[in-house]
């Protein structure tokens, strides 16, 4: 039961998630919410990891930086290359991999 719960919810964060001009996120990111998401980790897994509220890997992730709070200038650098992200929300967070 809980393998259909969780593929069903990984199915609903993938359909979810969609690329986006960074210049539409601003917001998150002025708000200390933007979350940027190392290339090499699957941006579904980690919003299914953030919704479970699945502190010990998300920690491990930090303590990696394979994930952490989008930079000024990687934000900067995003909106002078009018950059297209994937994204996805997990409240309060938006995840993000550029």
């Amino acid at each position: 039961m809980n393998e259909i719960i969780d593929t069903t919810l990984k199915e609903k964060i993938n359909l979810e998630t969609s690329q986006i001009a960074w210049r539409g996120l601003q917001r998150f990111f002025a708000q200390g919410l933007a979350v940027n998401v190392a290339p090499e980790l699957d941006l579904v897994e980690v919003a299914y990891q953030f919704s479970n509220d699945n502190k010990p890997q998300v920690a491990q992730w930090l303590a990696n930086q394979q994930i952490g709070l989008v930079t000024d200038q990687q934000a900067l650098a995003w909106w002078e290359d009018d950059t297209a992200v994937w994204a996805v929300v997990v409240k309060p967070w938006l995840l993000v991999q550029g």
